[in-house]
């Protein structure tokens, strides 16, 4: 069944809508009727497989339009027995009410977005999707020249696209022609960015155009001249730069290649000297040593001790300076090997015992079991470097070096309870020549004992710490890498330690010396204690001298640097050769390079730096002959 109004909607089928009818009868009926609206593109047959299909919900409400500008709202119900109610209600008037607030909405939104154009710098157009203009801007005019009663909505692309091609040259490939092609295209890319540059006044604009959604697009012009103004001006000062830079960069090169071979020939002039001032320093020393030992009278002696610790401490000083050149333009050549800490420190502790008791201080140095990664003559010239500052600054106490574990590592400790470091002074006391005590003559050092220290450290790769504060002493730490060979030094494992029977006290000695001071210095102290020299002035002669006497002597005291012909090494090398029992051999040189104390090391000789003092020939000649008393 149906009401009258329902039926009034559709006058013109009203007569044939009668109980009875089917809801398929019924959706093509009203399909028939003149008075129902379809929306564009949709057929009858479209508007009643729609209804079929939404009639397969239980509920639903759709706005149908009708003719004559009305609209009706439908809706379908379904009851509790199965059957189907369908309501119609004329909305026509709420629809009209809706268009009219629509469109006052649409023109705020129009002045509002024109407002927005207006206000942004950049010239800005709207185009549909049948290219004419839909809204534009004042910049757009402006930037165009375009007279503003020539720019009218409905204008098409073309025309703006003519002002564009007059007034501006685009870049190759990538001109006019390729906008108009992507205005053009069926399926745009998202966006399209070319620069323009006009010729009369120099300006320069960025064109950017983006596709919208219901096919158009809007295109955005932006006056870049003072960007690329500005961008000149940076690439010219850049070039300017750049050739400054050059320039400086040459002439910085040339400063530090000159300054290289400035350095270079110091090197090569501080060695020579080195080498120079070593032999007569060492003949000095000698003489005086035997001097010592000659002289009773107590006055003379004590004078004859001062003037030795005079020349010792020349020599500290030249060693000093010798390390210090090497370590500072890095040609301290370097052997990182397993070193056993064990007989470094023995060998510290005595070494430094005699000062420590002089000054009244305990020196203790905790005996140790490890073995740690470092090269043997740096890590050594670093530790006795750290005691030597810690007992030159204490004046009461103790001085104690000790090893630790830390983790996997081994930590080397100087510890003393002298005068202490401020917290400024500590990253000063590692400069060239720096000492806090500025009062301290120059045979104490010339203040480069932990500037050796440091440098020597960050080439090893350990790590060196600092604890101090004012008059709460001094501690100084070095982290090493240990290795698992424990506590044996590996020259022992081996078994190439020197293996040196005890001898009787009638020993032979020979030198090989090409400077007469340095050859009868070393006679007259070795002749003391009791031994017999032979002395020659060359390799070539000691060789010969062996071969046609037939003797062997038990000590070879060989200068490294013999002048013309072969060096001191290659003429001990072939007296091992041709040694029937393995002799005491050493090499007696101011070169202090880490390349010959390798060499040495590695042929199992002992090696006397000069000057050499008589304590120092004492304490490496004779305990290595298996003579405990050699100054006796």
């Amino acid at each position: 069944m149906c009401n009258a109004r329902f039926n009034a909607l559709l006058p013109d089928i009203v007569d044939r809508l009668c109980p009875g009818l089917s809801f398929d009868d019924y959706l093509h009926l009203v399909a028939s009727s003149r008075h129902l609206g379809l929306p564009p593109g949709t057929t009858r047959d479209d508007w009643i497989a729609m209804r079929k299909r939404r009639h397969n919900e239980r509920h639903f409400a759709l706005v149908q339009g009708m003719a004559e500008d009305r609209w009706v709202q439908v809706s379908e119900q379904r009851t509790r027995d199965g059957s189907t109610a369908i309501l119609q209600t004329e909305v026509t008037d709420l629809i009209r009410a809706e268009r009219q607030e629509r469109g006052r909405m649409l023109d705020d939104q129009t002045r509002i977005l024109q407002a927005t154009l207006d206000h942004v710098p950049l010239g800005v157009c709207i185009f549909d999707g049948r290219l004419q203009l839909l809204g534009w801007n004042a910049n757009l005019a402006e930037f165009l020249a375009i007279p503003r009663t020539r720019l009218r909505r409905g204008m098409h692309f073309d025309d703006l696209l003519h002002r564009l091609r007059t007034q501006f040259s685009f870049p190759a490939f990538q001109g006019a022609n390729r906008l108009s092609d992507w205005v053009r295209s069926v399926r745009r890319k998202d966006s399209f960015k070319v620069e323009a540059a006009r010729g009369g006044d120099g300006r320069s604009l960025a064109i950017f155009a983006q596709e919208l959604p219901d096919g158009g697009f809007v295109m955005s012009l932006d006056d870049i001249t003072e960007q690329r103004n500005a961008m000149q001006a940076i690439r010219r000062a850049n070039e300017t730069l750049e050739s400054r830079v050059t320039e400086r960069t040459l002439e910085l090169e040339d400063a530090l290649a000159s300054a290289e071979r400035a350095n270079a020939s110091r090197i090569r002039f501080v060695a020579a000297v080195g080498h120079d001032l070593m032999q007569p320093l060492s003949a000095a020393t000698l003489y005086i040593g035997s001097l010592i030992e000659e002289v009773d009278n107590a006055q003379q002696r004590r004078k004859l001790e001062n003037a030795q610790r005079s020349l010792d401490s020349v020599s500290s000083l030249l060693g000093d300076l010798l390390d210090i050149s090497r370590l500072e333009v890095g040609q301290a050549t370097l052997t990182i090997e397993p070193v056993s800490l064990g007989p470094i420190f023995e060998q510290l502790r005595q070494e430094f015992a005699p000062a420590a008791q002089q000054k009244g201080l305990e020196l203790i140095v905790r005996p140790v079991r490890a073995t740690v990664m470092s090269d043997r003559t740096y890590l050594r010239r670093i530790l006795q470097n750290l005691i030597s500052n810690a007992i030159r600054y204490t004046d009461r106490g103790r001085v104690l070096v000790v090893a630790r574990k830390r983790g996997d590592r081994q930590l080397v400790q100087v510890r003393d309870s002298g005068r202490g470091i401020a917290e400024e002074d500590q990253e000063v006391i590692f400069r060239e020549f720096k000492r806090l005590d500025v009062k301290a003559s120059a045979a104490e050092g010339l203040g480069l004992g932990l500037a050796i220290v440091e440098r020597a450290a960050s080439l090893l790769g350990h790590g060196l710490e600092l604890r101090s504060a004012p008059g709460r002493g001094t501690t100084f730490a070095v982290e090493l890498a240990s290795t698992r060979l424990g506590d044996r030094h590996p020259a022992e494992e081996n078994g190439t330690g020197p293996q040196i029977a005890e001898r009787e006290l009638k020993l032979t000695a020979l030198i090989v010396e090409n400077d007469a001071e340095m050859t009868s210095a070393l006679s007259q102290l070795l002749e003391q204690w009791g031994v017999e020299v032979l002395d020659v002035a060359s390799g070539e002669e000691a060789l010969a001298l062996l071969e046609e006497t037939g003797v062997e002597p038990d000590l070879y005291l060989v200068d490294y640097q013999l002048g013309p012909g072969m060096d001191g090494l290659s003429c001990l090398d072939l007296i091992g050769e041709r040694s029937m029992v393995p002799p005491v051999r050493c090499l007696m040189t101011a070169d202090r390079s880490d390349a010959l104390s390798r060499e040495v090391e590695k042929r199992s000789i002992e090696l006397l730096h000069k000057p050499i003092s008589s304590e120092k020939l004492a304490s490496l000649v004779f305990p290595a002959l298996g003579i405990q008393d050699g100054m006796g």
